[in-house]
């Protein structure tokens, strides 16, 4: 994941600076000089990685930190606050018209990821209660309308094509469309190309024109590093953008673009890419980025992905299975493909404060999820509402259709039990309080 070579430096720093208990200027200055070299392996930007350890150094020699009874957190506390300012203070937001509908004009690089967050973000405002409409303006590329159609229908939104026509007569035409039919957002999905050109940025110019787009988004990828932070400042200059979206941040990239953007281009983040599914989508905070780079992980985006994940209704029939001990392996199999949709495993359990250091060198299979899905699915009804019936019989017969060993099938039938378990003190816990109600399950602590 994005970061996670800074997060392990700048973690190394702070630990070393925490056991040294009282700092000198000189621990500080040290310690700056390997935040500077971390940052500059990160690939931000030269400049940006100058100002950020001035202004933290300045900060942190003060006496009223140096003499403070928890100096080490003190300075922690400032590169938290610094690198907060270095990608914004406060997550922006889309510039919403008085009047719908609100345009907004996609742009970027061939390969950025453009048509896919296109259909990422309309999800998104979807989800939110509004109805956007996906506009297919990018008539060059091969199967790029296609592309668009499919992404558009995973979404479940209606996407606005009129074939390999002139681009700007198919915007214009979305927009009217647009003010007919109720759609109060438009997103222009634009052709890109493999680098900037004068023809790419005259019908960019042109469609802006015509449609006076209330947002620019320049869609970048995150894996091109400085290259990244290069493009955005040749969009700005040509077209007048006004936001980023960072795509495959979820990637193996250092992470600089996204610390470097905002001071090189001063236009800001307004949402990243965190993975291929539809759902891997997030907005950009500046100060939950900030602290998953310094390790305190991200518990509010976590909250996030589960509400947005979990069903109200569902949850609700599951507390009262749970209570009633009726608990069986359909909800389980129930609760896994929820837990599936929030993302990457590593990277939900990343958010969690205090795990990210654990689980750095932990090789988390994301196939065990299908293989426990597999197992489950090869059991009869009975088999799925009663566990307990399961004989060595049973388990060879289900072992060999889901094509996992007998070993698996006991495996899971013990994890199982120890959940029932855990759940029934949970339960007599909750009676015993005589207060609260049971709400859901905390896999965490359930050995799955």
């Amino acid at each position: 994941m994005a970061f996670e070579g800074l997060s392990e430096k700048l973690n190394g720093v702070f630990k070393r600076l925490k056991s040294r208990g009282k700092l000198s200027e000189s621990d500080v200055k040290e310690a700056m000089r390997e935040v500077r070299l971390a940052l500059l392996e990160a690939d931000v930007s030269y400049k940006v990685v100058k100002d950020f350890v001035a202004n933290v150094t300045e900060k942190a020699v003060g006496e009223e930190v140096l003499n403070s009874l928890t100096p080490a957190q003190q300075v922690i506390k400032i590169v938290n606050d610094e690198l907060v300012a270095l990608m914004g203070e406060s997550n922006a937001k889309i510039n919403m018209p008085s009047k719908p509908p609100c345009i907004i004009m996609m742009c970027g690089l061939q390969g950025s990821g453009k048509t896919t967050h296109s259909a990422k973000l309309a999800k998104f405002f979807k989800s939110q209660g509004h109805r956007p409409l996906l506009v297919a303006c990018d008539v060059y590329r091969p199967a790029a309308i296609n592309q668009l159609l499919v992404v558009g229908e995973k979404a479940g939104v209606q996407v606005f094509e009129m074939g390999q026509i002139n681009p700007v007569v198919i915007a214009k035409k979305a927009v009217h469309h647009a003010q007919d039919y109720g759609n109060d957002i438009v997103i222009l999905d634009t052709a890109g190309r493999l680098h900037i050109d004068t023809e790419l940025m005259d019908e960019l110019k042109e469609i802006k024109a015509e449609t006076q787009p209330h947002e620019i988004m320049l869609v970048v990828d995150a894996m091109t590093g400085q290259d990244a932070v290069n493009v955005a400042s040749a969009f700005d200059e040509a077209l007048g953008i006004n936001s980023v979206l960072m795509s495959k941040l979820d990637s193996d990239t250092r992470g600089g673009a996204a610390l470097s953007v905002l001071s090189v281009t001063g236009k800001p983040i307004k949402f990243v890419g965190m993975g291929e599914k539809l759902d891997d989508f997030e907005q950009f905070h500046p100060e939950r980025m900030a602290s998953r780079i310094l390790g305190m992980g991200d518990v509010m985006t976590l909250i996030e992905k589960a509400q947005n994940t979990i069903d109200e209704k569902e949850a609700e029939k599951l507390a009262k299975r749970v209570q009633e001990n009726k608990f069986d392996m359909n909800d389980l199999l129930d609760q896994l493909k929820s837990i599936q949709k929030m993302g990457p495993i590593k990277n939900v359990i990343s958010m969690l404060p205090g795990v990210s250091e654990q689980i750095k060198d932990v090789d988390i299979d994301e196939r065990q999820f299908l293989r426990v899905e597999a197992i489950i699915l090869s059991m009869t009804k009975a088999e799925r509402a009663k566990p307990s019936i399961i004989d060595p019989k049973r388990k060879r017969r289900i072992a060999a259709g889901s094509g996992t060993k007998v070993e698996d099938v006991n495996r899971l039938l013990k994890q199982f039990e120890q959940m029932q378990k855990m759940m029934k003190q949970l339960k007599n816990m909750k009676g015993k309080k005589g207060k609260g109600r049971f709400r859901g399950i905390d896999f965490s602590n359930l050995g799955m």
